[in-house]
């Protein structure tokens, strides 16, 4: 495939993003494979903030994170995404290169626990504030359920509301596939 797919092209973005010495943020640790590929760019001198409400979520992650022996380059919340300009140390503030959010549900678990409209719009704004110039914030959307779809429209109607003086904002989809695919808002900050 010529083509990158969804999951592909997000990682594609943050690689053009962060490299080694970075700050980086997991918005949704899930099952921590966005949270490993974060330690991995980010190497030894950087650092990853990863956030998910769910403890299964952030074992898994801290299991996968041990695993590949990078464990000490992650510090792991669990707490709501919204919380983050509270719980990531000031000193970072104005230094993160990339925030990546996967919204939906966590695949395998509990499918009424959901990311929400206003809490996953509060996080990208703190987030964006946190971002330096440059930096990106990648938003992989699954709306294939009904709480995903308030979600969407909430999060495309804030991300097109962006002054384009403070933002380039991209969709990334693919709009002849059945079953409502997953896509990609990215915003990078000026």
């Amino acid at each position: 495939m010529t083509l990158d797919g969804i999951l592909p092209f997000a990682r594609l973005l943050l690689e053009k993003a962060v490299s080694p010495g970075c700050f980086a943020v997991d918005a949704t640790a899930g099952n921590g494979h966005d949270t490993l590929f974060l330690a991995n760019l980010i190497g030894e001198s950087g650092h990853v903030f990863a956030f998910d409400v769910q403890e299964q979520a952030l074992k898994k992650t801290g299991e996968r994170l041990k695993q590949e022996n990078v464990a000490n380059r992650v510090t792991l919340f669990q707490s709501g995404h919204e919380k983050a300009k509270n719980l990531i140390p000031a000193e970072h503030h104005g230094q993160l290169t990339a925030a990546v959010f996967n919204l939906g549900y966590l695949p395998k678990s509990d499918k009424t626990i959901v990311t929400k409209p206003e809490t996953t719009i509060q996080a990208v704004r703190d987030l964006f504030d946190m971002l330096r110039p440059g930096g990106l914030i990648v938003l992989v959307i699954y709306h294939g359920h009904e709480e995903g779809a308030l979600e969407r429209d909430a999060v495309v109607s804030f991300a097109e509301s962006l002054d384009q003086q403070l933002a380039h904002v991209m969709r990334y989809e693919f709009i002849n596939q059945a079953n409502n695919p997953p896509f990609i808002i990215a915003i990078e900050k000026r």
